[in-house]
């Protein structure tokens, strides 16, 4: 059987590392990238090599920022009394595109699941419950993923932080069974937000 070249079938390997883009997709993919112009393959690598270095996690909310510190936590027109968890950092993307929150964010290291080998510990509760405290935090609304695992880290959050006198939130009616924030149109999204209720 006739393979393809070998550079042609580690960027094959590569792409397939995206979510949802299988063997053939990754294919049709590289072989695209060779009808590029060269200016366009070598943008798409500066990009790319300089991302761990341009891009950053916010070491307080989770947030990725590029340049002088992250936006949300350093802007001074937001709400501070006001906590949104969410599971990715582009999550908080899609939440600012309704324009219904002006809160600060805190983004989750991960969502509770076993299979994967995450577990409470894994959370860092310490760091959500002293930002909490610092900020004097009166609602946290929980934005997490509307599936099993989301499920289960919203409701032990909830346990853990509901004894600091904080009253908690989740996002209501709008949001479907199994579903990601990430693919959750934008007046669903709305729906959900305006429409949250007492967990």
């Amino acid at each position: 059987m006739t393979k393809y070249p070998e550079s042609i079938q580690k960027i094959i390997l590569l792409l397939r590392k995206f979510p949802g883009v299988g063997k053939k997709t990754a294919e049709r993919y590289a072989f695209q990238m060779i009808s590029w112009k060269k200016e366009d393959l070598e943008l798409l690598s500066s990009l790319i090599s300089g991302l761990k270095k341009n891009i950053a996690l916010c070491s307080e909310c989770g947030a990725i920022y590029e340049g002088s510190g992250c936006f949300f936590c350093n802007h001074t027109n937001r709400d501070r009394q006001l906590l949104c968890i969410i599971s990715s950092p582009k999550d908080i993307f899609s939440l600012e595109n309704t324009r219904l929150y002006n809160g600060l964010y805190h983004v989750m290291p991960g969502l509770i699941s076993p299979i994967d080998g995450i577990g409470p510990d894994e959370l860092n509760l310490q760091h959500l419950k002293d930002r909490i405290q610092k900020n004097k935090i009166s609602e946290v609304i929980l934005a997490l993923d509307s599936t099993i695992e989301g499920d289960a880290t919203s409701l032990y959050v909830k346990k853990e932080i509901e004894t600091l006198g904080v009253f908690v939130s989740r996002l209501g009616l709008g949001m479907p069974m199994g579903s990601s924030l990430e693919y959750v149109d934008e007046g669903t999204l709305s729906r959900a937000f305006s429409s949250r209720s007492p967990l």
